[in-house]
């Protein structure tokens, strides 16, 4: 076990692989995220995306889940830079003849940028939203409802609703918000088809697919992430 982490840590196809993986499995994340919070466009004062609120955070396996995407994101992240430094000292200057510009597409030169902005991204969501939810007591400020489960039974709920529309009340979180997706969209229109790339699925044959799934992840889940703070901002003020 030692060889394979070392192996892992100590060569650059490891560290690839490891963020392949990890990047793909955000990807999926990415997905089942957003087709939770598009429940926030619904017109039922929030109960929807209140009840999916719920489900996320005490289904046993959800919130098993939810530690191997902590892992993921923290070992994404540190495996970027990790790469982005061996990089760097392996190549400490640019061939003189190369383009870059030519050569290789903006996203792909600047990932490790995007990557922390990201990562900003990240803590400062959880922080407004994840940690706020999990930190339930008799002495938050969070308005609570309740709703009659599938079983009859009355389930007491925070208001997580109520505490999205107030943060897209604010143009500037929204400005943020929206602007991460578009970091978010640029990470992942190199990064999606680097990751198969790495796994060895590059053949002529699946690129058609790749190529149409990827559009998917780059243009079509951030557009939709950035839709919700802009609808809710304009449909509030």
């Amino acid at each position: 076990m030692s060889w394979f982490v070392k192996t892992i840590w100590s060569t650059s196809v490891g560290r690839k692989l490891v963020m392949a993986l990890t990047g793909l499995f955000l990807c999926t994340f990415l997905a089942v995220h957003l087709a939770g919070n598009l429940q926030l466009l619904k017109q039922d004062e929030g109960y929807a995306f209140n009840k999916y609120a719920v489900f996320m955070t005490s289904n046993p396996l959800i919130k098993t889940t939810s530690y191997l995407l902590y892992a993921s994101i923290i070992g994404h992240a540190v495996w970027g830079i990790v790469l982005t430094i061996k990089n760097k000292k392996a190549r400490p200057q640019g061939y003189a003849y190369q383009n870059e510009s030519v050569s290789s597409v903006w996203a792909s030169r600047n990932m490790g940028i995007l990557g922390t902005i990201l990562l900003v991204f990240i803590v400062a969501h959880m922080g407004d939203f994840w940690r706020e939810y999990h930190e339930y007591g008799t002495s938050t400020p969070m308005e609570t409802k309740t709703y009659i489960d599938e079983k009859g039974e009355t389930v007491v709920y925070k208001d997580l609703y109520h505490e999205v529309v107030e943060t897209y009340e604010n143009i500037w979180m929204v400005l943020f918000y929206v602007a991460s997706m578009v970091a978010v969209g640029f990470h992942l229109c190199h990064g999606f088809k680097s990751g198969f790339q790495t796994l060895g699925v590059n053949h002529p044959k699946y690129l058609p697919v790749i190529n149409s799934v990827a559009f998917i992840f780059w243009g079509i889940i951030p557009a939709g992430f950035a839709l919700i703070p802009l609808y809710i901002y304009f449909n509030h003020i």
